[in-house]
């Protein structure tokens, strides 16, 4: 099993919309490296739902339901998309500044390419921000 980060603008797409649809197409990634973490995605790997903008927090976490397929909105065949079902709502939002403030994230794409929208995240760091989150 392997584990991501999925981030959101919650004004475009919350976790309270996935919640509210249960799942949804995982899609307008546009971004290579991003596109190509999207395309290691398996059935059954977990996700943590991050809202970036002016929210910039862990808001829940999803199970990806789907291998990568090709975008069926649009016709450029680099494009994939990943099903993905909600599972739960963090009981204690982790802030970026939290993350940014603990040694141990140092070298997390979420603390380093702040602008990557699709990500992996280790083992390890997984066991840390899910204890943060209370999951």
């Amino acid at each position: 099993m392997n584990y991501w980060l999925l981030k959101s603008d919650p004004d475009t797409y919350s976790y309270n919309d996935l919640e509210r649809e249960k799942r949804t197409v995982w899609d307008g990634v546009r971004n290579n490296q991003a596109l190509g973490f999207l395309r290691r995605m398996h059935k059954g790997d977990l996700a943590l739902i991050y809202h970036s903008g002016k929210d910039r927090h862990i808001a829940g976490l999803a199970e990806i339901v789907s291998g990568p397929y090709p975008d069926p909105e649009d016709d450029d065949e680099k494009l994939v998309v990943v099903d993905i079902r909600a599972k739960r709502r963090v009981q204690q939002p982790v802030t970026l500044a939290q993350i940014k403030a603990d040694p141990v994230f140092a070298d997390f794409h979420l603390v380093r390419m702040s602008r990557l929208s699709v990500m992996p995240v280790s083992a390890a760091l997984w066991k840390k921000l899910t204890k943060l989150c209370s999951l």
